[in-house]
């Protein structure tokens, strides 16, 4: 009953964000977004520093900025530990505490599976319940003799991300094959699942494996054959001695057995470096728990519904791959049907009967162990977090052996990561995946890890700079923001920017200069996460990826624009689908490939493999004979051993009653079947895994598909959501100029324009609209964005209708002459001087604001003669870096990002009016002033409660850090920053 109550919790919390709103409705949460749209972050402690006062302070700080969830992990890097060990009873007791403070504050907290961000084990799990490899050693012989020989232990075989070691040894078996058989199947590394590298930061590392139809054939001698193995397990004695009568020639010993992967925690607090919980056992999974999450529920309970701890999270995998788990010959036979053990000598690399025989049985070995994952790790931790009442998110790259889109779909809620735009990887392909796991699910939130950072970020970014690549996310269907990083405050505000999570992330915390104006930007984000919450995407392209594991989905190169990380989707959205959840979820209705309650597609395009399986080419049969429009090569055999060789024969029979032919043909072919058509030849056939999409979108175009989106000068980015009353397009500008263009959307009712820096909506009177495609003139400054929204079903516009769809402005008065301005002495600044004229502070005389970081504030009286009854903004022209606005005592709100305006109509006055503009800049200017004389190293700071190590540091005059946040602080300037203007009152 228990475990049936949270279940219906959980789902109705999930029904809850996916049911849709009324355009009214809408309309009136716009302008205040529910606690599901708002933001999170990562919540990460430095091993053992942690204060039960700051945590309090730091969960305040976040509900007062507008966030309302959280991951909360402890790690150990680049910070000497404190006092408070991970899983000590007082470390349980702040966790209750962090929990009871969320619950009041009404804050959701995720934790994650393992000490560490990434993984689940610790030093509870022992050797034999870790991650495993079938590991070998080899030792020449010569026969025609007794030989007495002692077999080496098979080395563990790790790779360069594992730090563990560990003595686990258990021998499988042992084999004598003749000398000649030496390994020559290419990349058996990564095809025996030895090592599976990390995608996003290690060069040349393969998105998928390739499966051939034809193999590279080999001398008999250097193919072995069963007869030629002898299995001489029997004669390993137990002191690892072999005594055996070998028969003549030259022969090789290869000892097999399982050990350890040395996968462990990481970057874990040092009292729980441990091993890595087995990934294919639920037993060593569930000990893991035992240890860890079971002891945290029963010190909660019992726990407040919907808030305080929620959520069990699955980091970024970064654990690497394991190919072997007790009991893998008997699960093996099983799901695949034979027995394995014939072929165990394929781990060495050796050919077994012939490469492409090998090289099945390893696509085979790969699908075992992708299974086992699958359902003994990933779906075992989703049925534990149901039990407990708890929602299941996933972040399912970067060094996944199971395949990226299997494994994140089993999350309640997907998660992808990406980093600040030049200040770290590539994970741009990691948005790509998560949007279609949750497009293709019909689930309506997708979170991210957002703008993790690597350590030459410096504090140099704040919601500004980040607009462009926010909206960017935004666009491809990010919808719940998870800021890398908040790191604990253990050392109190009087210590800023205080502890940072080592050298990494975009220090997204109390510690920042701009904290207090952050507000602002937050609700930016919710109002258009809540957009993009509504109903279903809306995407043309569902691209297949190949079957087999591993598997990353890498669209066409031209499918996105050439931005570095910041890629963007062309004017027919796309999605990817695995083979496994095509054959379980697809249907067609209308002639589009369906999910049920998800996004439906025009067109699906297989991937270019020569390999197929019957059960998936079936599914493809059935989906073209239902309707659907499908664009792909057909496949010559199998890539499996499955059913050897009655499944090629099953392949070609298959192949040739929905194609026809192999022959390709050399213009583009339609082959009509039921209700539908496969497409191929001509421009469509191609040496990469998919065709180009300029090919694909001329296909769509004879198709009478129009592209969803377009600008006339393809300067702006878009992500298209359709409800039962609305269609919601997000259309932003991705440059930073100014832009004046007609945009296209494939809608048709009355337009409007709902801003999200500021909740306000109105109609768009000037629009075309032609057969179904509406066209509307546009203007953008730098970076914005807002939703055009369509409502009303067909709307005939007016085509004398000239009006303007943007108001125009005009210059009431320029504020000039001199400002009073207040800097705070705690960082350095004056507390009252004068400005003659606004400038830059790094430009002045006094190293005291030439060096200043924090808040100043404008104070200025200006005089307003006539007012009238037209709406009044004040204009901030330059602004580094965010500012605040307060008239007549009545504040007004931030401004953070183009145009750097705010509307003042309802403190104006006409007369005399009392001007306050709070600016704030960077860390930057301070922290490089505190490196010179006379400010360098001139306090020390000891923390006698054990933080820090308890060590004595010196620091500068003002701020203090943590040391590896400071290692590649290189600044030989200060950044720009105050208020530079001209300031300006505008008429509307």
């Amino acid at each position: 009953m228990l475990y049936f109550f949270v279940v219906l919790l959980s789902i109705g919390w999930l029904f809850s964000c996916a049911k849709e709103e009324s355009t009214a409705g809408l309309k009136q949460v716009f302008q205040n977004p529910p606690d599901s749209a708002r933001p999170g972050v990562y919540w990460y402690f430095m091993d053992g520093n942690l204060s039960r006062i700051e945590m309090t302070k730091d969960l305040e700080s976040m509900k007062e900025a507008g966030i309302t969830n959280l991951i909360f992990l402890e790690v150990g890097i680049g910070v000497p530990r404190g006092s408070v060990d991970f899983m000590s009873e007082e470390w349980q007791e702040l966790y209750v505490h962090a929990v009871r403070e969320a619950e009041r504050l009404g804050i959701k907290i995720l934790l994650g599976a393992g000490p560490g961000w990434c993984g689940s084990g610790g030093p509870w799990v022992k050797p034999e319940e870790s991650m495993k490899h079938l590991v070998y050693s080899e030792l020449e012989i010569k026969g025609g003799k007794t030989v007495d020989v002692l077999l080496p232990i098979p080395k563990q075989r790790s790779t360069v991300w594992h730090t563990m070691k560990d003595p686990y040894y258990e021998d499988v078996a042992v084999y004598a094959v003749p000398a000649s058989a030496v390994p020559v199947i290419e990349d058996i590394n990564e095809k025996a699942l030895y090592e599976r590298d990390p995608y996003t930061s290690k060069p040349n590392v393969k998105p998928y494996l390739p499966s051939l139809a034809n193999y590279e054939e080999l001398d008999e001698d250097r193919v072995l054959a069963q007869s030629e193995i002898v299995d001489v397990t029997k004669f390993l004695q137990a002191d690892g001695k072999l005594v055996w009568d070998a028969p003549l020639g030259n022969w090789t010993i290869i000892r097999m057995g399982k050990r350890g992967t040395g996968a462990s925690t990481r970057p874990s607090p040092e009292p729980v470096i441990g091993l890595e919980s087995n990934k294919m056992d639920t037993a060593a999974f569930r000990n893991h728990l035992r240890n860890f999450t079971d002891i945290l529920l029963a010190k909660t309970a019992p726990r407040k519904e919907g808030v305080g701890w929620t959520g069990f999270h699955i980091d970024s995998w970064e654990s690497g791959a394991q190919n072997c788990t007790d009991g893998i010959i008997e699960e093996f036979k099983q799901r695949r049907g034979y027995d394995p053990e014939p072929y165990l000598l394929a781990y060495t690399g050796r050919a077994m009967g012939s490469v492409e025989i090998t090289e099945r049985f390893l696509w085979d070995l790969r699908q075992t162990c992708k299974e086992l994952v699958l359902e003994n790790h990933v779906e075992f931790a989703k049925a534990y977090a149901h039990e407990n009442g708890l929602e299941l998110t996933i972040e399912p790259y970067d060094m996944n052996p199971a395949g990226d889109i299997d494994l994140g779909a089993i999350a309640d809620v997907i998660m992808a990561e990406f980093w600040s735009d030049g200040f770290g990887f590539d994970a741009s392909y990691a948005v790509l995946q998560a949007t279609s796991i949750a497009h293709i699910k019909g689930d309506p939130v997708v979170g991210a890890e957002v703008f993790t950072s690597q350590p030459t970020q410096a504090w140099q970014l704040l919601p500004g700079n980040m607009k462009n690549q926010s909206d960017w996310a935004l666009a491809h269907g990010i919808n719940r923001f998870v800021y890398h990083t908040f790191a604990h405050k253990p050392l109190g505000d009087e210590h800023r920017p205080g502890m940072t999570m080592g050298r990494y992330g975009v220090h997204w915390d109390r510690g920042q200069t701009w904290w207090p104006m952050v507000g602002a930007y937050h609700e930016y984000i919710s109002r258009c996460s809540h957009m993009m919450q509504q109903g279903q995407v809306i995407s043309d392209i569902l691209y297949l990826t190949p079957e087999g594991a591993p598997m990353v989905f890498t669209p066409p190169a031209d499918a996105i624009t050439e931005n570095g990380t910041i890629p963007d989707k062309k004017g027919y959205s796309f999605d990817a689908c695995s083979p496994k959840i095509l054959m379980e979820r697809t249907r067609v209705e209308n002639g589009k490939i369906a999910f049920e309650n998800a996004t439906s597609y025009e067109l699906l395009v297989l991937p270019n493999f020569e390999t197929m399986t019957p059960e998936l080419l079936e599914k493809v049969i059935s989906l073209v004979e239902q309707g659907a429009n499908v664009v792909g090569i057909p496949p010559q055999k199998s890539p499996s051993l499955v059913n050897y060789p009655a499944c090629d024969e099953e392949v070609q029979k298959l192949a040739k009653k929905l194609w026809g032919t192999y022959e390709i043909p050399d213009e583009l072919s339609k082959k009509e079947m039921g209700k539908g058509a496969m497409y191929w030849g001509g421009k469509l056939k191609t040496d990469e895994l998919y065709p180009s999409y300029k090919v694909t979108a001329e296909l769509l175009a004879q198709l009478n598909i129009d592209e969803d989106f377009k600008s006339d000068n393809n300067s702006i980015r878009f992500g298209h959501r359709k409800t039962n009353e609305q269609d919601i397009y997000f259309v932003a500008n991705r440059t930073n100029e100014f832009q004046k263009t007609a945009c296209t959307f494939r809608a048709v009712g009355e337009p409007e324009l709902w801003i999200g820096t500021t909740g306000k909506t109105r109609k768009i009177p000037n629009y075309t609209v032609e057969n179904g495609v509406t066209t509307i003139p546009l203007e953008f400054f730098p970076y914005e964005s807002f939703f055009v929204t369509f409502s009303g079903g067909e709307n005939k516009a007016d085509e004398n209708n000239n009006t303007s769809n943007f108001p125009s402005f005009a210059e009431v008065k320029t504020i000039e002459g001199a400002w009073d301005v207040a800097f705070n002495p705690k960082f350095g600044g004056p507390e009252n001087i004068r400005f003659d004229e606004l400038l830059d502070w790094t430009t002045h005389e006094m190293r005291e604001i030439k060096y200043y970081s924090g808040i100043a504030t404008y104070r200025k009286i200006f005089e307003l003669e006539t007012l009238s009854e037209k709406q009044y903004y004040i204009d901030l022209g330059e602004v580094n870096d965010i500012a605040r606005v307060i008239l007549n005592g009545e504040d007004l709100g931030v401004i953070w990002c183009a145009p750097w305006r705010i509307n003042i109509s309802a403190a104006l006055k006409q007369g005399v009016n009392e001007l306050e503009i709070e600016v704030a800049n960077r860390w930057v200017n301070r922290l490089l002033g505190d490196q010179q004389e006379p400010d360098a190293n001139v306090r020390t700071v000891k923390f006698e409660n054990g933080l820090m190590g308890g060590k004595e540091y010196k620091t500068g005059r003002y701020t203090f850090t943590t040391k590896q946040s400071m290692e590649a602080f290189r600044f030989a300037e200060p950044l720009s920053s105050g208020l530079l203007g001209p300031v300006r009152i505008l008429e509307m």
